[in-house]
């Protein structure tokens, strides 16, 4: 076969990692040809690609990032064309499916979130051989148990945990950090356990910040007087609303989230009278070498995704149903986030030991 792949949406660990095992699993096991296509799908709206060969995904297992490059602004379906000066959405999806045969391409092997595996889906549609691979620090697609670049975004937001809980202890402040994770509670929750923190907030769970102060002043009685606070920037207060950075039209995820860091600490500062910092972590969470974990996961997901291409399971991603990788429909991980179980193990551990969640 001659396939193509492509890496889309926000970057994490572990995408080069994928592209390593495609490549390497295509040529060793099936003398394929693989093809790399530049920044997202705009590099097939605009045909830039070159071939992947086994010295061009060597040495990379490692490295952050992807070598492909990456791009969350190219729906085809609705490219934004500046050719007139202002911004008009059109759909130049028909290109893409033109130039996917002027390549002479077989299959293409998506990388990508929800949004970007959405595109392949809507491309599968139009006729676009591919499989799919998911990808997002967030954890929040479904059909998967785990995403990679999960697992090394949390171990990024422990380390820090542990060296903000120092400065908390030494200073006698609240620290409030920040993290990724839009709608869904995965990072905040798992790095908020294996960092020690004390409070955890998250999207699934609207909080009181009466809750957070009682927490507060319960360690102080205990003569515990600093706490570490971790939120997940899409989580609310009760009753109130996501806090947004600003709005950016053009791209896939117009709406930015951030600031309720910032606002978690206000409030703290004015119902404790306790000194609070906050800290927000933001893109240091995609970056950097992927965990073992990672680069495992990644690896088993590229070599199965290149071997679901042979067997024709097009229209379909990669799944990690432990202990297997399996293939799931595309129809079935898209438009319904996976969210942190209220109920589920991760809470619950929490609470059992002492970790509130700002609402009890």
């Amino acid at each position: 076969m001659r396939m193509g792949i492509l890496t889309g949406g926000g970057d994490c660990p572990g995408l080069n990692a994928v592209i390593r095992a495609v490549v390497k699993t295509a040529v060793h096991e099936y003398n394929d040809e693989v093809i790399g296509i530049r920044d997202g799908f705009s590099g097939l709206i605009e045909n830039r690609v070159h071939d992947l060969d086994l010295d061009r995904a060597s040495g990379i297992l490692s490295r952050g990032g992807t070598i492909l490059g990456s791009s969350n602004r190219d729906n085809p379906f609705e490219y934004g064309d500046k050719s007139t000066g202002a911004v008009r959405h059109i759909d130049v999806s028909d290109t893409v499916v033109e130039n996917f045969h002027k390549n002479n391409l077989d299959c293409l092997i998506v990388i990508g979130g929800d949004g970007t595996l959405d595109i392949a889906h809507r491309l599968s549609a139009k006729g676009v051989n591919l499989v799919g691979i998911p990808k997002t620090i967030d954890n929040d697609l479904n059909s998967t148990e785990v995403t990679f670049g999960y697992d090394t975004a949390v171990g990024t937001v422990m380390d820090a945990l542990d060296k903000i809980q120092t400065t908390a202890e030494s200073h006698h402040r609240v620290m409030v950090v920040e993290v990724m994770g839009r709608d869904a509670g995965w990072i905040a929750t798992a790095s908020g356990i294996a960092g020690g923190a004390h409070i955890i907030l998250i999207p699934e769970i609207p909080f009181h910040p009466e809750v957070i102060a009682r927490k507060i002043y319960e360690r102080k009685e205990r003569g515990k007087h600093f706490t570490v606070i971790v939120v997940a920037e899409g989580a609310t207060p009760l009753g109130g609303d996501r806090v947004i950075k600003r709005t950016v039209e053009e791209a896939s995820e117009s709406v930015r989230l951030g600031g309720i860091g910032e606002w978690v600490a206000n409030q703290v500062e004015e119902l404790t009278r306790v000194e609070t910092r906050c800290t927000v972590l933001g893109h240091i969470q995609r970056g950097g070498s992927p965990s073992a974990f990672d680069r495992i996961l990644a690896t088993r997901y590229g070599a199965a995704a290149v071997v679901l291409a042979h067997e024709g399971k097009f229209d379909h991603m990669v799944s990690l149903q432990t202990p297997n990788i399996v293939a799931a429909p595309l129809t079935d991980a898209l438009h319904q986030m996976k969210r942190v179980n209220v109920n589920g193990s991760h809470v619950i551990t929490g609470k059992n030991i002492g970790i509130s969640f700002g609402d009890k």
